[in-house]
């Protein structure tokens, strides 16, 4: 038999997966793997197993938000690229973002279906200061929100915790002057985001990142937001954004494969929506096609099957 690790995260979203988790594991087995069940108790849970176990299953699939797939992933990156076991996700998080950009639904059983049904991906990973993430790295203004944002009040609110926390900080927005460079270009100036993705959604919202992102073609899509000077300024920022408005003179956005961003006071960062850290100097890398992901198969090839 094939065999599969399978981790979870008990207290992601509303701990539902305690009432599915016999019925999830009888799919995988009816597919003809040998499970071995993994509960995660405290962080990096997940990527300590997967380091040191990892390496010794055909599939390993997990379920939770995407922080503990953020684990996982940083964990299969530690194994040989030809040996990398192919990675599976029942999202049960509060956002669920890579689970939307790999058309993987909320249901559970829908979802633990795609793990023995759907097609295998091929997936670009992202490196920060030699950290991995799988769909976004961001800093400034409201990217503390989603570590800083208790598990209870997720679970209670949902996307509603995100976006009351973050207007609560709109006074106190603050800035960061930055040297920005890629291979293509290099800018300077005060900013009060930046956000370097590969994801069709940002916080449960898409459209955010530009139409079709395509989320293997070794490419990150950009998105800068320049300090306003005053609430005019502000207010353009907040239209630009809620109307997607890519001609706004205070929003910077471009596709690069790595870009380099240096400050002289040390500023921090979130990766896939967990904190990444505090530096003076960022580098963040596109790997191309670096882990196997499985998503939703698509219509056609269902149909050609």
């Amino acid at each position: 038999m094939k065999k599969m690790l399978f981790i979870y995260n008990p207290r992601a979203g509303k701990e539902a997966i305690r009432t599915k988790l016999s019925a999830i594991l009888e799919i995988f087995v009816k597919a003809e793997y040998e499970v071995c069940v993994y509960p995660t108790l405290q962080a990096k849970d997940a990527t300590r197993i997967v380091t040191e176990r990892g390496g010794e299953f055909d599939y390993i699939v997990c379920s939770g938000g995407d922080g503990t797939l953020n684990e996982v992933t940083d964990g299969i990156m530690t194994i040989d690229k030809e040996k990398r076991p192919r990675c599976g996700y029942i999202p049960t998080g509060t956002v669920n973002d890579f689970a939307s950009s790999l058309k993987i639904p909320k249901n559970m059983m829908k979802a633990a279906q795609i793990v023995v049904e759907g097609e295998e991906f091929p997936c670009d990973i992202g490196s920060l200061n030699g950290d991995y993430f799988n769909y976004i790295a961001g800093f400034g203004a409201f990217t503390d929100v989603a570590y800083e944002t208790s598990q209870t009040a997720k679970n209670m609110l949902g996307k509603m915790a995100y976006f009351l926390d973050g207007v609560s900080k709109v006074p106190n927005l603050q800035f960061q002057h930055l040297k920005i460079t890629t291979e293509e270009m290099v800018l300077e100036d005060d900013y009060i985001f930046g956000m370097v993705t590969n994801t069709v959604s940002v916080g449960g919202f898409k459209g955010l990142v530009g139409k079709r992102p395509k989320l293997d073609d070794g490419l990150f899509e950009v998105t800068l937001i320049k300090n306003p000077e005053n609430p005019l300024e502000l207010q353009a920022i907040v239209n630009a954004l809620l109307t997607r408005d890519k001609k706004c003179e205070y929003i910077k956005s471009f596709r690069t494969s790595k870009i380099e961003l240096e400050s002289k006071t040390p500023f921090s960062w979130t990766v896939d929506g967990e904190y990444g850290g505090s530096y003076y100097r960022v580098e963040i890398e596109n790997i191309k096609q670096a882990v196997r992901f499985t998503r939703a198969a698509s219509r056609k090839r269902i149909e050609n099957k």
